[in-house]
């Protein structure tokens, strides 16, 4: 079994959720008393935000590469980015180190094409959504298109995600305002919805959606645990 670098903590809310779900991955292939060879390096959220709020990407860049280099001294395998909205960084953190990088926007890709869908409606924060180093990661490498919400959704989507999800406050009334918004999305032809920040899977489950929905955190998690098992 090959060992996990995880590079967490942004926020730590989703970070759980990874590390239940990895290790239920190899449970689930190799029996009720394997677990996951894992190491994690759990970044301050709250370094981070501010370098996001000021636009200090490079700052932020760079503490996610010595994130790296740490896992990769401390002997992991490869690295898993916990994280949608530092992907914008991807970059700098694959240059810091010799490992394989698992992008969080390939198995998500994969898993709509897989599906037969081309067309999905994009949650995320306001960088995710707005910018376009996750966007065109998913249009050029897996030809998916994605729909936005409207402007004052968007801006709706990244309170509730930064005020609520990541301080681990799920409300009623943000999953209410979330169901919208993916209706309206469906009405505007989204075939499917990308969770695409790792805490909206707190919010918003299956039954909440009229259409697939696609959990990047979940689908992050399994490819870890492929590359860890050799899949």
């Amino acid at each position: 079994m090959r060992t996990i670098g995880l590079i967490g903590g942004m926020s730590w809310e989703s970070t759980l959720l990874y590390y239940q779900w990895i290790n239920r991955g190899v449970r689930e292939r190799r029996g009720p008393l394997h677990s996951a060879r894992l190491l994690i390096d759990s970044l301050d959220f709250s370094e981070i935000a501010a370098w996001q709020r000021q636009g200090d990407w490079s700052a932020a860049g760079a503490a996610l590469a010595d994130s790296a280099r740490r896992l990769e001294a401390g002997g992991a395998q490869c690295i898993v980015l916990a994280t949608n909205t530092m992907h914008k960084v991807a970059d700098q953190v694959i240059s810091a180190t010799t490992l394989p990088f698992l992008h969080i926007a390939d198995p998500t890709g994969a898993a709509i094409r897989d599906a037969g869908l081309d067309t999905v409606l994009l949650l995320g924060t306001a960088f995710t959504m707005e910018e376009d180093f996750y966007r065109s990661r998913l249009a050029g490498r897996h030809g998916i298109r994605c729909l936005l919400p409207s402007a004052s959704q968007r801006e709706q989507v990244h309170r509730v995600i930064y005020d609520e999800l990541c301080a681990g406050i799920v409300s009623e009334a943000s999953r209410e305002m979330f169901r919208r918004i993916v209706v309206d999305a469906v009405s505007a032809g989204a075939q499917g919805v990308i969770l695409g920040c790792t805490e909206v899977g707190l919010l918003l489950q299956q039954q909440h959606s009229p259409v697939r929905l696609f959990d990047t955190a979940a689908l992050h998690a399994v490819a870890a645990v492929d590359f860890a098992l050799g899949g």
